[in-house]
């Protein structure tokens, strides 16, 4: 019982980094115009100093744990791959038509969970991962229309590699659950670093204007740039990677609903379908978590 209340709560611990990647749109709209590369150094940046602050509090500084090296490259090279990846399908595809191919990242998490040691993917998590796809495709076509066609095919294949990128990291983070979740801190550092060496080959500076691109950067690097990794990371080693995987497509719902009440996006028909996919796709996917004391 003890182990089973553990599993949840480093569910919802999980979960909250679905919530805080909800304020990603909301956030960068309100950076300005700065170059993407630029801007993930300094929100690195920034969330590997919250991460010192808050491990440090904890009397746990940090350090890469002997003979695990393979697990900290492969932190890393998730966390900067995926936002290289992001970045590029962004920049040579439809913004609507790339996020609504790099969000088949929950699903693939689901669906690859059965390869995971301990684990068996059952019927009704897929299902809930597909209904909660669905709610996200209803939310992201809307915004902009179907796929099109045209020369987008590096966008286009950028977002499928961020996809796989990102439930690779996810299903990676769980083989590796030995190693404690402050390492993400120094997988953040080295991200920021990387990230900087990437703007100042590829890219022009370009400084916040005003006191509000400050702070929208600065809430970036906190939440959804910062302690949602920590929580994220935690979540999978330690809690169930395929509820968080069918559950995570309330991140574009939840953003579209930050969007509207910001006065950003417009409440439609669609939102309110999709809302009820979401909900019912999670609340299926979620049925060992909801139901703890029934047989499985």
């Amino acid at each position: 019982m003890l182990a089973s209340d553990s599993r949840s709560r480093a569910t919802l611990i999980g979960f909250s980094a679905v919530v805080m990647w909800a304020m990603l749109a909301l956030l960068t709209a309100g950076s300005g115009t700065m170059p993407p590369f630029q801007l993930a150094a300094m929100t690195f940046a920034i969330g590997t100093v919250a991460g010192l602050v808050i491990f440090g509090a904890l009397g746990r500084l940090p350090a890469i744990p002997r003979g695990q090296r393979a697990a900290m490259l492969t932190g890393i090279a998730g966390l900067f791959l995926y936002h290289a990846l992001y970045f590029t399908a962004l920049r040579n595809a439809p913004a609507v038509e790339a996020s609504l191919i790099a969000y088949l990242w929950p699903l693939l998490i689901v669906v690859g969970s059965a390869l995971l040691p301990g684990e068996r993917l059952r019927a009704h998590h897929v299902l809930g991962a597909v209904i909660g796809l669905g709610g996200a495709a209803l939310i992201l076509v809307s915004r902009g229309g179907g796929l099109s066609g045209g020369g987008n095919a590096l966008g286009y294949g950028a977002a499928l590699a961020c996809a796989f990128t990102w439930s690779a990291y996810s299903l990676l983070s769980r083989r590796f659950s030995a190693i404690p979740t402050d390492a993400v801190v120094l997988q953040c550092a080295v991200t920021a670093i990387l990230s900087l060496l990437c703007h100042l080959a590829f890219e022009t500076t370009v400084w916040p204007d005003g006191v509000s691109q400050w702070l929208a950067i600065i809430g970036l690097g906190l939440l959804p740039v910062g302690a949602a990794f920590y929580a994220w990371d935690h979540g999978c080693k330690a809690g169930d990677i395929q509820i968080l995987g069918a559950t995570s497509y309330a991140s574009p719902l939840l953003s579209t609903l930050i969007l509207i009440v910001a006065g950003m996006a417009e409440a439609t028909p669609a939102v309110l379908g999709a809302c009820l996919l979401i909900t019912l796709g999670a609340v299926i996917a979620s049925k060992d978590l909801i139901w703890k004391g029934k047989p499985q």
